[in-house]
């Protein structure tokens, strides 16, 4: 995490030094369109996307771990653990992480292929038609 900080304010630190060039490099040529003022602006551009995908990386990071948070508060909630330390019990048996991570996948798969076009009415029925269970090891995906 400290890369991605350490990167995100260079990337800013380089970005407002090149805003600062372009400005000077205009007053000094009088705001006449010059060699040097295209190369400043041309490198204010440059520094300009480079902060962009620095804060892309960065936002990337963030979600990655929200989604990360959220995947390890699921998974206690679903296998029970949280109501052991929290005192309360949400009424729903527990299942187990092995079988949430199943049904995560799956649903990954499907928005994939939503994604991609491919989960029309055909793909997207192979996958949830009722008389396919979900995976027949689990007694409560084979009763209808």
């Amino acid at each position: 995490m400290d890369n991605i900080v350490d990167s995100l304010n260079n990337a800013y630190q380089d970005f407002v030094a090149a805003a600062a060039n372009v400005l000077e490099t205009k007053e000094s040529s009088a705001a006449q369109k010059t060699v040097a003022t295209d190369a400043a602006l041309e490198n204010f551009k440059q520094k300009w996307e480079l902060f962009r995908v620095a804060c892309d990386q960065a936002e990337e990071f963030v979600e990655s771990i929200k989604q990360r948070i959220g995947s390890e508060c699921l998974v206690d909630e679903a296998t029970g653990s949280m109501a052991g330390k929290s005192g309360q019990s949400t009424g729903l048996p527990p299942i187990s992480a092995v079988r949430l991570e199943q049904m995560s996948k799956a649903v990954r798969w499907l928005v994939i292929e939503l994604q991609h076009g491919s989960g029309t009415a055909g793909g997207a029925a192979a996958h949830a038609h009722p008389s396919a269970p979900f995976d027949a090891r689990f007694s409560e995906d084979t009763a209808q």
